[in-house]
């Protein structure tokens, strides 16, 4: 048991609305000011000024430019990761709001800007229970989720999960309504690997390709052979999405060229069909075009895994959060191909993340769109479910 003498649900709510005009204003500050990749030197400096108002010692510099925090609570126990995204996208905002993007070409397009506010209020309401609670709360804002190269795993290499025992992140979802909450099971994303492929031939005269060896045309005899991968070697239960998104061979129309180039990437929710679509790959791309008088020269490149939910703690969670709430969030397989760098933290621990439904009505909003405008209602309820599954789970 905790040490909460009565229900902390009303104690949480009323922390959490104190201070929800001010996350607001965060938030639009933050949006005005995006920043991509590990370049979030302002959003960091941002994040630090707030957390020592709190009174708490954040680290900066985690991961490049990552900030860490703990709060302590009033006895032992475990300790839990709270972990915010802050980075904007590449996208030239199109939404005319007063707090549109100052900085040209680029856009809080996926709601980070959202995250890192709620995240500061979870980190308000958290340090004023901590007597309550046992164990601590780690706090995480992290750089570089939307990039190749991921802030997770430079925050990991520093240090930002050792001694902890489970962590969550939470997402804002505009296809979901505003005050919904939705849980799911298993793989709540995919892992994604990139590959770029070249099939070496020989050049010559187009109008003498028996004197060449063509790689053009062995390039896309290996493209449709690699499609039947998804359709005729993978078990329909461990489905996989193989996409090619860039092909390149030639210079001119009447030379066949030394070489042809594509390159794409391979989605799985599963390790044993994520392991099954790579050795796949790497024999159809040798011996399809070896069966040309053609070389394939594969580089295949392994990103984050799929994102496991944790059974158990997705029971506990929605325990929580039907506690708070007073209605059952959505609990669901998910269906997602789409890539999160969590999953370093969750292949290291007990982890769920959450979606936060951030529908504004009468509006169609979709992640990574420059027009998206997410219902900022959306900040509140995640900074309440964070704070009321810390103090659920830190028993």
């Amino acid at each position: 048991m905790n040490d909460f003498a009565n229900d902390p649900g009303p104690e949480i709510d009323s922390l959490i609305r104190q201070v929800e005009a001010r996350l607001i204003e965060i938030r639009r500050d933050i949006h005005a000011h995006p920043e991509t990749g590990f370049d979030t030197v302002r959003t960091a400096a941002k994040v630090a000024e707030e957390l020592h108002a709190l009174g708490l010692e954040p680290r900066t510099g985690v991961g490049r430019t990552g900030v860490v925090a703990e709060i302590k609570g009033g006895a032992p126990g475990p300790c839990l990761i709270l972990r915010a995204d802050m980075d904007a996208l590449p996208i030239q905002e199109m939404t005319g709001l007063p707090y549109a993007s100052t900085i040209p070409g680029k856009m809080h397009a996926c709601g980070h800007d959202l995250h890192t506010a709620a995240l500061l209020g979870a980190a308000h309401a958290l340090k004023a229970m901590a007597p309550q609670l046992r164990g601590t709360v780690r706090l995480i804002f992290q750089p570089a989720e939307e990039t190749l190269e991921s802030g997770a795993a430079a925050m990991i290499a520093d240090g930002a999960a050792e001694g902890a025992d489970m962590s969550i992140a939470f997402h804002n979802r505009p296809e979901l309504e505003a005050g919904k909450l939705m849980l799911n099971r298993g793989a709540g994303t995919a892992s994604s690997d990139e590959f770029k492929v070249t099939i070496r031939g020989k050049s010559g005269h187009a109008a003498r390709p028996h004197a060449a060896i063509d790689p053009i045309v062995g390039a896309a005899h290996v493209i449709a052979q690699l499609q039947t991968i998804i359709s005729r070697e993978m078990d329909p239960g461990l489905s996989a999405v193989l996409t090619i998104g860039h092909i390149a061979g030639g210079e001119t129309q009447n030379i066949i060229p030394d070489s042809c180039m594509f390159e794409g990437t391979a989605r799985c929710r599963s390790a044993q069909s994520r392991d099954r679509v790579e050795d796949s790959f790497r024999r159809i791309c040798t011996n399809a075009a070896a069966a040309m008088n053609l070389e394939a020269e594969v580089d295949y490149v392994r990103g984050v895994p799929a994102l496991i939910n944790d059974d158990a703690m997705v029971d506990r969670a929605a325990t929580a959060l039907e506690a708070q709430f007073g209605r059952v969030p959505i609990v669901t397989e998910a269906d997602n191909f789409g890539a999160e760098d969590f999953s370093l933290f969750s292949e290291r621990m007990p982890s769920i993340q959450i979606q936060v439904g951030a529908q504004t009505p009468g509006r169609d909003d979709r992640v990574h769109n420059s027009d998206y405008q997410p219902n900022e209602s959306c900040i509140a309820d995640s900074a309440i479910a964070l704070t009321r599954m810390a103090a659920e789970l830190l028993v």
